[in-house]
């Protein structure tokens, strides 16, 4: 969800300026300390266990953040059942009554607005400009969306006359939205707060209750939110979460208790889920990858397509799924496009993910191999260099960024990236093909409309697509010809959480936020109601 103004990513900076120690902290004061052991979150409590621990660490310094108490099976199984102990008094309850504790919880997000935040921004490496002003602020918008719907009696079924049904003419039938029971969701590590937000405000609103996996690498905030539920007043055992590694999630998609599982992750994981899955059968929603095109046509505004170009590459360190990474720009205006894109890029500071300058954060850092994910993009970067069909542009290093609380004193152990730009030559080139997961960009050039669409589907994912033009009738013709889930005119990545958003093809399928989100978190009764005698006269 990307509402901030595009002329944050313009202020003219060192990309490397060093800054004070100041802007570095841990906690934002008492609301919220940093525990030094993270634990799961079950029946209204922090539930402690003895067993294997993992590390987690700040992607901006390096730091050790806390040590987390790794879900066991038992554990999985408390928090399954303190779900299912909780569903039938909550979902007795009116839409009303389910809705006013969600829009409650709303109003407490963003009373806590900065304590998030900053955490979010520990936890992950994301600037806190986009934590405090996109990521908390789009899940409280979220929970306070599915309020307003429970509230509304949105969850409805339809009457039906039934004529021909063989019955009296006069009989008829109805359909009955119910919860489905206890729900689960694996989140992702690049946007916390606001992917756990998509999953849970819609099951809460139904009258589900849910036990939610947070990534290893980012557990901090759902617990928070767990917290902000409960003084909402969230009936204990209603929302669960369970803190793990790569071992905790398949205990829930396994578990014959969860009736429902939504993943947000990468498309090889999500295969493995559905597998799972499928043994209990269970219903599924998947938000997996992308390599997601931008056509910037020869009419486009070339600053408007500049900056969606940026803000569709190198927001969250260009660490999100529907990010448009093949950027396609006609031949007449690409020179133009190319010189002010690299303008503006070279204006991006690349730091501390807590300092309120910062444009570009620091890439996630896995518990089991710090630098495992920056390694990857780095590794996509040299392969890139060395591939004729592509020229660097632009970036393509890394860097040691001062941040003060780093590991060793006057340094630090973080994980950063430049934003890279290279102009490609080839659409097969694995940099154009594959999905990076970082700040990297690919320019390709086109002169033919309809060559630039069969460019731009020419991948087995579909999850975003974007346009950029002034002429209405090729937006709307283009639109629709995108294999994707979701199209930007003239824009890209927002996300509110009236819009349903989820993808084609291996980018999944089913679709969070929006109305279309109750699909998910409902089954259909049908109930026949007959108005006269049974016909039994085929029987003596």
């Amino acid at each position: 969800m990307l509402r901030t103004s595009l002329s944050r990513l313009s202020p003219p900076s060192s990309l490397l300026r060093p800054f004070s120690s100041s802007s570095t902290r841990l906690t934002s004061g008492k609301c919220f300390p940093i525990p030094s052991k993270t634990q799961s979150w079950i029946d209204g409590k922090y539930h402690g266990q003895s067993g294997e621990e993992m590390s987690n660490f700040s992607p901006g310094t390096g730091a050790l953040i806390s040590t987390v108490e790794v879900a066991t099976q038992a554990t999985i199984d408390a928090a399954v059942a303190s779900a299912q102990a909780a569903f039938p008094a909550w979902s007795a309850l009116s839409g009303a009554e389910r809705g006013r504790i969600l829009t409650r919880a709303a109003v407490l997000i963003r009373e806590y607005n900065s304590e998030m935040s900053l955490l979010e921004s520990v936890d992950a490496g994301i600037p806190v400009s986009e934590t405090e002003f996109v990521q908390v602020l789009g899940g409280a918008d979220c929970f306070e969306y599915y309020g307003g719907l429970a509230s509304n009696a949105c969850v409805t079924g339809q009457m039906m006359d039934t004529p021909h049904a063989g019955g009296h003419k006069d009989s008829f039938c109805y359909t009955r939205r119910e919860p489905l029971g206890v729900c689960a969701g694996i989140g992702a590590w690049n946007y916390p707060v606001l992917v756990m937000s998509w999953k849970v405000a819609p099951a809460l609103a139904c009258g589900n209750t849910f036990v939610y996996k947070p990534s290893e690498c980012t557990p901090l905030t759902a617990l928070k939110i767990a917290e902000i539920l409960k003084e909402a007043g969230l009936p204990d055992g209603v929302f669960n979460v369970v803190v793990g590694d790569r071992t905790t999630g398949p205990m829930l998609t396994r578990h014959s208790d969860v009736k429902k599982l939504s993943f947000t992750g990468s498309t090889e994981t999500g295969i493995r889920i559905v597998k799972e899955a499928a043994e209990t059968l269970k219903k599924v929603t998947m938000e997996l990858g992308g390599k997601s095109p931008l056509l910037v046509f020869e009419d486009a505004d070339v600053d408007n397509a500049v900056g969606a170009a940026m803000m569709s590459n190198w927001y969250t360190q260009g660490e999100i799924c529907s990010n448009a990474t093949r950027v396609f720009v006609h031949k007449s205006v690409k020179e133009e496009f190319v010189r002010k894109l690299v303008e503006r890029t070279k204006q991006l500071k690349v730091g501390d993910p807590l300092d309120p300058l910062t444009h570009v954060g620091a890439m996630i850092m896995p518990p089991d191999n710090k630098t495992g994910h920056m390694d990857r993009v780095i590794g996509y970067i040299e392969r890139a260099k060395a591939d004729p069909r592509n020229k660097l542009i632009l970036g393509g290093n890394t860097h040691t960024i001062e941040v003060a609380g780093g590991k060793g004193g006057s340094g630090n152990e973080g994980c950063y990236v430049e934003p890279t730009i290279f102009e490609c030559t080839d659409d097969n080139s694995e940099l154009v093909k594959e999905e990076v997961f970082g700040p990297v960009m690919s320019i390709l050039e086109f002169e033919d409309e309809a060559d630039a669409v069969e460019r731009a589907n020419d991948t087995i994912y579909g999850l975003g697509a974007g346009i950029m033009t002034n002429n209405l009738a090729r937006a709307h013709r283009v639109a629709k010809q995108f294999q994707s889930g979701n199209v930007w005119i003239n824009n890209y990545n927002l996300t509110p959480s009236e819009m349903p958003f989820g993808g084609y093809g291996m980018s999944g399928y089913g679709r969070e936020c929006g109305t279309y989100a109750i699909d998910n978190y409902t089954q259909i009764k049908n109930v026949y109601v007959e108005m006269g005698d049974v016909d039994s006269s085929c029987y003596p």
